[in-house]
């Protein structure tokens, strides 16, 4: 490492660090205290918005007029960069709960945070078990009438284009009769890639989210037979949503993709 990109990650991250910390002071003292842990939600969207601006991104989000503005919904979006958690949070509304990796969970105070407010802890590569748990968590989130935002590619697109959907969100929005809100993101990928130490040289970078309209899951049928249909169509919607952003999509999803991947429906 360079001496000069040593200095530049410094410039970045000791100021994320410190708005972690402090924001998330506020979610740990003010959160129990405040109806629905409502100071938690405030901490939470002012650390995505203030942590986005001093990473030097800008977010220009369309679409925001077809997210539900009562009950629960899943928000699928693709997943390009380690920062999308931050893109999305800074302008997708509702007090949504996303699906963390379990190691997260043990960073102080962005993992006490998480586990404060409700977020859900996944573990990959567990197998159909831990699958199922996480599933059931999925469902347990929406049927408390929180949004749940899922990264259904199951990790990061090292080369931004739209790739397979795994099932796992998808079983947690039929089984608890909600519609999905699928969103696409283009930009994030130029971010922060996989091995950097920084997120670029300090010039203000565009991210563009676009929203697109529920989707709701069908309702009669086999459930795994619904579950796909609801996948399918909305891998469909999010890979246009994706192409009308200039971005890039890969083949159709395969039929066989199943449920025993649930477990990967998150690596944020």
């Amino acid at each position: 490492m360079q001496l000069r990109e040593a200095i530049r990650a410094a410039r970045q991250w000791v100021p994320f660090t410190a708005r972690t910390v402090g924001y998330g002071t506020i979610s740990l003292t003010l959160g129990p205290l405040t109806q629905d842990h409502r100071a938690s939600l405030w901490a939470m969207k002012r650390w995505c918005k203030s942590s986005a601006r001093g990473l030097h991104i800008d977010v220009d989000a369309t679409g925001l007029e077809n997210v539900p503005t009562d009950g629960a919904y899943v928000y699928a979006s693709n997943h390009q960069s380690l920062l999308d958690i931050l893109v999305l949070g800074a302008v997708l509304p509702g007090d949504f709960k996303w699906a963390a990796k379990r190691e997260l969970m043990n960073i102080p105070f962005l993992g006490w945070h998480l586990k404060l407010a409700g977020h859900v802890p996944v573990e990959r590569g567990g197998g159909p078990r831990v699958a199922a748990e996480v599933i059931k968590r999925f469902t347990e989130v929406l049927q408390r009438g929180k949004p749940l935002l899922i990264f259904p590619e199951g990790t990061r697109s090292e080369d931004g284009v739209l790739k397979d959907f795994k099932m796992g969100g998808f079983y947690a929005a039929v089984r608890a009769g909600v519609p999905v809100v699928p969103v696409a993101l283009e930009g994030a990928g130029h971010l922060m890639q996989k091995g950097a130490i920084d997120s670029g040289d300090g010039s203000m970078r565009l991210v563009r989210v676009r929203v697109g309209k529920p989707i709701q899951p069908i309702t009669t049928g086999k459930e795994s037979a619904r579950v796909v249909d609801l996948r399918d169509r909305t891998h469909a919607a999010v890979a246009e949503l994706l192409l009308g952003l200039g971005g890039r999509v890969a083949d159709a999803p395969s039929k066989e993709n199943g449920s025993a991947n649930a477990a990967s429906s998150a690596d944020s």
